[in-house]
């Protein structure tokens, strides 16, 4: 069991709990003495833009030189930037100071391997086993060393174009590019601009304390807005550490990550480069898994959490997955989720088939799906309970192969998680608070 690493590092507010300077110290300490059995020396750190990076930032740098492994320093980059450059420079590891979506006040600490993906278990164990020992500093002459890259942002830039075909330019595009004030800011507007998009840029004045606030790919109020205000012919909402990607169309309708695994994966199958199917997760959209399947395309179901997709991918050996959230991996183009990647590989299907945007979504019914969370008190299992049970088999009976019914417990919170989704909004409607009535009463 785990004491400190969730499904995706740590993460939580800052000055209390696992994120304290003490801790970020004691980690990069105890991460260093594990990461330097193999013999490289060499560690990437990067953040977002929030002001506690500063400080989580010089933790990890001295507890890592503490153990005797170099410490390269990036500043503010993308996730994704992080994962791309740990194999670029071939370092031990990567580390990205980041709470992705969350709001200012709250941050994390994740590690990449030197592949680029994320530390296997065993590391993490090992990790963690280190934290309870006393730390300690090696000689003074085997401290590690720090030094920054200053041309990150160039190299992270040129990669990402990478990724369009050379043949192909997005002149005549006109895209609105939401950065959410986050580690995106300097990075996502140059992309689309040099491949020849006019991009109007929102989101891209961090101070510290605005990332998520109001922008990004978690609130896409304003960019729907700024598409609609400037006649754009799409949107891309980027989160706070730009591994997750919303898209909007030239008329407003949000376009989630559900959305964006139909595209990719009929893009895959018309040009033949499709291996397998698509991995989406227990919350992805029935409507996805019936719309792949009119194409022939297998679907599975993973766990909710990229690691989980990124799981199943492999097992099955296919490259396509994500989260409806937005979330997207294609395994041909990364080793971790990447939003500016993620909607490079749109637009280029765009442009290949000569479409507009939401002509792409062709063939792809979404089903009303309606979610509740209901908070739960004592010790009682509320999956476990009879008339739970019950309530959840006559809603999948009445939504028959037409529905689908989850109920889900937090692993962060005494809540569990009512989604119902069917052909008909009002009877979904009807079914969820049929169920959470069910638990509220039961679990009173």
């Amino acid at each position: 069991m785990r004491k400190f690493f969730g499904t995706d590092g740590i993460r939580g507010k800052v000055g209390s709990g696992k994120m304290t300077p003490e801790l970020a110290l004691k980690l990069g300490w105890a991460a260093g003495r594990v990461l330097s059995r193999s013999g490289t020396k060499k560690v990437i750190i990067g953040k977002d833009t929030r002001i506690s990076g500063y400080l989580f930032e010089s933790a990890l740098e001295a507890g890592l030189s503490a153990a005797g492994l170099n410490v390269m320093l990036m500043g503010p980059m993308p996730t994704p930037a992080v994962a791309y450059l740990t194999r670029t420079f071939r370092a031990e590891a990567g580390v990205v100071i980041s709470a992705s979506h969350n709001p200012y006040y709250d941050n994390g600490i994740k590690f990449f391997s030197t592949d680029g993906s994320k530390l296997d278990d065993e590391i993490e164990l090992a990790i963690e086993a280190e934290l309870e020992k006393p730390m300690e500093c090696v000689e003074s002459h085997l401290l590690g060393k720090v030094s920054r890259i200053d041309d990150a942002a160039g190299r992270y830039i040129e990669y990402c174009k990478g990724n369009f075909p050379a043949d192909q330019t997005l002149e005549g595009l006109k895209i609105v590019v939401d950065c959410a004030h986050g580690a995106t800011y300097h990075i996502a507007p140059s992309v689309f601009k040099e491949l020849g998009a006019e991009v109007i840029a929102i989101g891209v004045k961090p101070n510290g304390i605005n990332i998520n606030d109001k922008v990004g790919a978690t609130a896409m109020g304003a960019i729907c807005e700024a598409v609609l205000e400037h006649q754009a012919d799409l949107g891309i909402a980027l989160d706070g550490d730009g591994d997750r990607i919303m898209m909007v169309d030239r008329h407003g309708n949000v376009v989630d990550g559900d959305q964006i695994l139909y595209i990719l994966a009929c893009e895959a199958q018309a040009r033949g480069a499709l291996t397998g199917g698509v991995v989406g997760t227990q919350m992805s959209n029935l409507g996805l898994e019936l719309a792949l399947k009119e194409r022939s395309i297998p679907f599975a179901r993973s766990k909710v959490g990229d690691r989980y997709v990124m799981e199943l991918l492999k097992e099955k050996g296919w490259r396509i997955g994500g989260e409806n959230s937005g979330h997207i991996l294609d395994l041909d183009h990364g080793t971790t989720g990447d939003g500016i990647v993620a909607g490079i590989l749109v637009l280029a299907a765009m442009q290949r088939q000569g479409k507009p945007f939401e002509a792409m979504l062709d063939g792809l019914t979404m089903f009303p799906q309606v979610l509740v969370n209901v908070r739960f008190e004592g010790q009682d299992d509320p999956l476990l309970h009879a008339e739970v049970i019950a309530a959840k088999e006559k809603a999948e009976a009445q939504l028959g192969e037409t529905g689908r019914v989850l109920l889900r417990k937090s692993g962060t919170e005494p809540l569990l998680r009512v989604m119902v989704e069917g052909a008909d909004e009002a009877e979904v409607t009807s079914l969820a608070n049929m169920i959470a009535d069910t638990v509220k009463r039961v679990c009173a």
